[in-house]
């Protein structure tokens, strides 16, 4: 069979033979000038074919609408006869008014749109037809303007042809030699492995195996009279089952909001990650420690995509498909069932959340303010304020004692009292001991004892033998050893002088 090699008349090729120049001229540079020449021919034709392309483009969007006015001009309605001026005007006026914004395709900051292109048009149409028959009156205003708008129509018909026939012909002669913008890889494969599949969240926990070790003799037949040891059995190392831990993709499932069925199927499509075993285990332990945390909205919402990934589980091969089909196309019954299951669930998780911080907190350890004597009563010294500026001491048992001294340890305790937290400040307004042990109570360990280290420093904390003891189940038959406290109180009272 003979070959055709017509194709490779096509290649535009720049040998040296193909160029005679004059003597004096370097040959080189003659080389590039041509080829140069030809890449500037050849950008030049492409640019020219895309203009082409957009001019024809828009003058074909320009040539439907202005044949469209030109039959509402030429047929009026039978019931409401408008004059045609009036019609065109009433056309310009809302152009003018009311211009849509679209536009073609542009690379410009404010491309011109359609109407604005129609506007123009219609304007010097109006003005040849005026020019033509002056007189707003003239009974022939109505035909000029049909005949200078169906001249304008077939102008611009002839400009859209004319630029098919230039674009027909640059595309033919752009045809005529091989570019490489027509080369193509013909034999290079495009096949692109698929993804692998995603691990689980929790590896499966290992079979228990064992290893048994057996003796070969050399003679079986004997082994039934001589004393062969049994095969021992060597269990393997078991490190049990670890909770699943949610991974990146699965925290981004779970920040999807409630009922949001579109939003998650399309998040599954694109996370292959997600539908994993063990992947929803992980959402409703992550829902477990948000309920905790008081992230109530965050727990639900792991609840809800748990579920959603336990329904599509049940279902099937295509669960999740037909579950999120059932659910977007509004399935009622469906989606009563789901949300039932979706409330019932977060609302099982949060009993146990609080049952369990129920049990923790009741074992937690406290400091309260006890007295180890029966007969000692515990009370506070709350300041009303800082030490007046002019403090005067009067009584008796005042003679020796130092006005600036008094001062620093009255503005100590008023200092002390501002720096406790604004509930203990207001239990210890209250005077009682059973509102100030509900606070301490609520506070950690470390806390409290700072808190009675400042009443005590402070002088507000007042009792016989002050101390600290823990009254909480694990350490309350064990007393702390009780500090010294001040046995004198300051009874004077300050007053401003006159």
């Amino acid at each position: 069979m003979p070959l055709n090699y017509s194709k490779w008349d096509q290649l535009e090729l720049s040998d040296d033979s193909d160029i005679e120049g004059h003597p004096n001229v370097d040959k080189k540079s003659l080389i590039r000038w041509k080829q140069r020449d030809i890449h500037e021919k050849r950008e030049a034709r492409n640019f020219r074919i895309e203009s082409l392309g957009v001019e024809i483009a828009c003058n074909d969007v320009l040539l439907a609408r202005l044949r469209a006015f030109l039959s509402s001009l030429s047929s009026p309605s039978p019931s409401v006869p408008v004059p045609v001026p009036k019609r065109f005007s009433n056309e310009v006026e809302r152009l003018r008014a009311n211009p849509s914004p679209e536009a073609p395709p542009s690379n410009a900051a404010q491309p011109v749109s359609y109407d604005e292109m129609v506007l123009r048009l219609l304007e010097a149409v109006g003005r040849e037809a005026a020019g033509d028959a002056p007189g707003p009156e003239n009974e022939k205003l109505g035909e000029r303007l049909v005949e200078r708008l169906k001249g304008h129509i077939e102008k611009l018909s002839g400009v859209i042809e004319a630029s098919k026939k230039e674009k027909a012909e640059l595309e033919a002669e752009k045809k005529k030699h091989i570019t490489m913008e027509d080369m193509k890889e013909g034999w290079e494969s495009k096949y692109v492995p698929a993804k692998p599949e995603p691990e689980p969240i929790v590896k499966p926990k290992a079979t228990k195996k064992e290893t048994v070790t057996t003796m070969e003799v050399l003679n079986p037949s004997a082994s039934s009279s001589s004393s062969t040891p049994a095969p021992t059995p060597t269990p393997a190392s078991d490190d049990g089952d670890e909770l699943p831990k949610m991974t990146a993709d699965l925290e981004a499932f779970a920040r999807i909001p409630l009922w949001s069925f579109e939003r998650s199927w399309e998040f599954i499509q694109g996370h292959r990650a997600v539908v994993v075993p063990g992947a929803s285990d992980a959402l409703l332990v992550a829902a477990f420690e948000a309920e905790t945390k008081g992230e109530k909205k965050l727990a639900k919402q792991c609840v809800h995509q748990s579920l959603l990934l336990q329904y599509g589980d049940k279902l099937g091969k295509d669960g999740l498909k037909l579950f999120f089909q059932r659910m977007i196309q509004g399935g009622q019954k469906a989606y009563a069932v789901f949300a039932q299951d979706v409330e019932g669930t977060y609302a099982h998780i949060a009993q146990r959340v609080q049952a369990t911080q129920a049990e923790t907190s009741s074992g937690q350890e406290q400091i309260q303010l006890v007295a180890e004597d029966p007969g000692v009563e515990i009370h506070f010294n709350v300041p009303d304020g800082p030490p007046p500026e002019h403090l005067v001491l009067e009584g008796p048992g005042t003679e020796g004692l130092d006005v600036e001294e008094v001062r620093k340890a009255l503005q100590l305790r008023w200092d002390v009292f501002e720096g406790l937290p604004s509930d203990m400040q207001e239990a210890l307004k209250t005077g009682e001991l059973d509102a100030v042990n509900k606070v301490l109570g609520a506070m950690v360990v470390s806390e409290a004892e700072r808190v009675v280290e400042m009443l005590d420093v402070g002088g507000i904390l007042s009792f016989a033998e002050g101390g600290i003891r823990d009254a909480t189940e694990q350490g309350g038959d064990e007393d702390e050893d009780a500090e010294d406290a001040e046995e004198g109180e300051l009874e004077q009272e300050g007053k401003a002088e006159a």
